[in-house]
């Protein structure tokens, strides 16, 4: 959520800055300043009735000990008719307030100024490339055939259990799953990283505090008799574990890690697209978030690219790193990189990790603080990325090693595994 003290100090650039992410009701900037005016000017005109209340009050306790009563009594009535105006004041306060909250909510966060303009993935720019792109033999199969010639995962059976979107991982299929989640932990844990196994539910203010509501709530599954969420990544509940917290700036920084299935309803998908594992509305995804000193949280950010990086690395898939412009970023998000990794069956870039600086949006959502030297509260950073997500990873991994014999995995997944082949 944007501090509406910058809002005021910086209206034109906030105008500005919201321009680059295509957001359309500017109008909403001007609105929020006059309803702040408004807040203002309410609060202070109940704050003065409060206190005229609280002198004539003593005034009441003190006549009545000299024995002016009847002087007393009508400062009683005075108060009386003071405090049904100071009941309505408060009335028109909590309307207006609750009025500011549910607009000052719709506001996106700002792109930082490395940010590209534009409005759709083309005008994204490719900032680095890694990985060869394999030459696959004449009999390649994209891994939606693939995954039923190895029998590793049941797109039927899961359609009938659930829906579609709700696949059955089975035998080398679930042991790839799992050696893949286990490697990636291992690997965010070995970097300082604290695992956390939260749960898969939130309620209402745990989705308000990292954006996902009011922005995605027809994207996320909703439990209506008990007002919980299912989680669309472990972000929301990881970074919500500090919610409403002053934390020592001598702990900074903060690095959490999470292993989580994730929920999406994704209303709309369809097509070519989004066959086999391109896109699912339940996945498996390991997740990295950091909490940090406002001052480092660009150069945290860099460091977390890399870290992903070294990941994609480590799998020997071919990948690409993409810097998003303005109309292909989240509502949350200051800047955001995407990493792709191409999938050489279906010739095309595959989406596998975001990784996003929030600077102070979703931390004045949670009121995740710390104390600076000087003793005052200020808002922490938050950062987070995919550390990675699962389905498109093993569509580019059968799909880039298939060989005549099986599938031949990445090295450094042997181990976990238990061997170099799907067969």
């Amino acid at each position: 959520m944007l501090q509406i003290n910058y809002i005021k100090q910086h209206t034109a650039l906030v105008k500005e800055k919201l321009a680059v992410k295509n957001f359309a009701n500017i109008e909403l900037v001007d609105e929020l300043l006059q309803l702040d005016e408004e807040l203002r000017k309410q609060k202070t005109a109940t704050e003065s009735l409060q206190a005229l209340m609280n002198t004539a009050s003593k005034e009441i306790g003190m006549l009545m000990g000299k024995g002016e009563k009847e002087t007393a009594e009508q400062k009683k009535v005075e108060v009386a008719q003071w405090k049904e105006e100071l009941n309505a004041n408060k009335s028109a306060l909590d309307r207006l307030e609750e009025t500011f909250t549910s607009k000052i909510l719709l506001l996106p966060n700002l792109p930082h100024t490395s940010v590209p303009k534009g409005k759709t993935p083309e005008d994204n720019e490719v900032v680095n490339e890694g990985g060869t792109i394999p030459t696959l033999m004449a009999s390649a199969k994209p891994h939606w055939e693939l995954i039923k010639d190895y029998d590793l995962i049941d797109f039927e059976t899961g359609a009938r259990l659930t829906g579609s979107g709700f696949p059955v991982y089975k035998g080398k299929g679930a042991k790839l799953q799992r050696a893949l989640i286990q490697f990636f932990l291992d690997y965010n844990t070995s970097a300082g990283y604290t695992e956390y196994a939260p749960p898969l539910m939130v309620n209402e203010a745990t989705a308000y505090g990292t954006g996902q509501l009011p922005d995605k709530e027809g994207q996320m599954y909703h439990i209506t008799a008990d007002g919980f969420y299912l989680i669309p990544t472990a972000e929301v509940p990881v970074t919500n574990i500090y919610a409403n917290e002053i934390v020592k700036e001598s702990d900074l920084p903060i690095k959490m890690t999470a292993y989580t299935p994730c929920f999406r309803r994704e209303a709309g998908s369809f097509g070519a697209d989004v066959r086999g594992l391109n896109r699912l509305h339940q996945f498996d995804k390991v997740e990295v978030v950091q909490l940090v000193h406002p001052s480092k949280s660009y150069e945290v950010l860099e460091e977390m690219l890399n870290h992903v990086e070294r990941l994609l690395q480590f799998l020997e898939l071919p990948y690409r790193i993409l810097r998003l412009c303005g109309g292909d970023m989240s509502f949350t998000s200051a800047l955001t990189y995407d990493f792709e990794v191409y999938s050489a069956a279906q010739q095309k870039w595959l989406e596998v990790s975001s990784v996003s600086n929030f600077e102070t949006f979703q931390t004045n959502r949670m009121k995740i603080r710390y104390k600076d030297e000087e003793g005052k509260t200020q808002l922490l950073h938050s950062l987070n990325g995919s550390s990675l997500a699962l389905p498109r990873i093993v569509a580019a991994l059968l799909e880039n090693n298939q060989k005549e014999d099986g599938i031949h995995l990445p090295k450094a997944l042997h181990a976990y595994f238990g061997g170099a082949l799907i067969d």
